[in-house]
């Protein structure tokens, strides 16, 4: 959270509820099989359930896997009826088990509420569990053994994210710790039992499993090892931008579109002209800090 907290966005600049779930079968039309939902914060929305429910009734037309990306902070007592309504996975954002620096790195106190979200949702059977841990030289790149450790009872997967550069949150080269390194640090402390995993198609993480724990880790490497030759995401954001690279500031507008009365076909033009123009890949690391972007807590991760 940046230090001086995030403007928010009036409503009427909002995609409502309506207009969220016609992007959703729009997009599900064009054989879009997984929809994550992120934030800001999804768990606030006071119609997270009803709106995972209006998701899960596109199935039929294709949909197989509804998931979202959260904080946990408030998740817990909502696990079970987000399980009920047809949420299929979730991705819980902990970039510390230590309480104090949590609070330091949040700006509030909860680690423990994060830390039983994440047991619970592996004891309520959700398909997957993924732990997001952004890696940051000086900060919290020493507790990557412990997360890891996360993985011996639980199915969990924890993912650690290359540090990227977004506006506000002070990106430096300094501060990045890349996937050879982090590989090279656990390969001191697990050796030969650190077992790699298949690589599968369109996946972002490199994937690794300690032999004989339950859940399994990997890296996403954006800064370091790119894969944007298998990149197939896109990003609406809650504003109705359309967004076809995660570094890109170059956005499409559907909330607009869509309130001018455009029809499905109109909207599934400019959706397909969008992501033909995007770039083979994205810009190397010095190009990207300097380039404008949205701060992620307003792109959705």
């Amino acid at each position: 959270m940046p230090a001086e907290g995030v403007e928010l966005s009036p409503n009427s600049h909002l995609l409502t509820t309506e207009e969220i779930l016609r992007v959703a079968r729009i997009f599900v039309s064009q054989g879009v099989d997984k929809i994550r939902l992120t934030g800001g914060e999804p768990t606030v929305r006071k119609d997270i359930i009803e709106l995972v429910r209006g998701l899960n009734s596109l199935r039929p037309l294709g949909l197989k896997q509804i998931a979202m990306t959260t904080n946990g902070i408030a998740l817990r007592r909502k696990l079970p009826l987000l399980r009920e309504a047809g949420m299929n996975g979730l991705n819980i954002s902990l970039d510390t088990r230590d309480p104090r620096k949590f609070e330091a790195f949040t700006r509030r106190k909860g680690s423990d509420h994060v830390l039983r979200a994440i047991s619970d949702a592996c004891a309520l059977g959700y398909d997957f569990v993924k732990v997001n841990v952004v890696v940051m030289r000086g900060q919290n790149d020493d507790e990557v053994p412990a997360f890891v450790e996360m993985t011996h009872d639980d199915p969990v997967d924890v993912r650690f994210i290359e540090y990227m550069p977004f506006d506000g949150n002070q990106w430096g080269r300094k501060k990045l710790v890349g996937f050879n390194e982090m590989i090279d640090r656990l390969k001191l402390v697990y050796g030969d039992t650190i077992v790699k995993l298949p690589l599968e198609p369109n996946h972002t993480a490199k994937g690794y499993k300690i032999d004989g724990y339950r859940g399994q880790f990997g890296f996403i490497t954006s800064m370091t090892k790119s894969f944007c030759s298998s990149c197939n995401r896109v990003r609406v954001l809650a504003d109705g931008n359309l967004k076809v690279c995660l570094f890109g500031n170059t956005e499409v507008g559907l909330r607009d579109l869509i309130r001018a009365g455009a029809s499905d076909a109109e909207v599934i033009d400019t959706i397909s002209q969008a992501i033909k123009r995007k770039k083979r890949a994205h810009a190397g690391l010095d190009i990207l800090s300097q380039l404008p972007n949205r701060p992620m807590i307003k792109i959705g991760g």
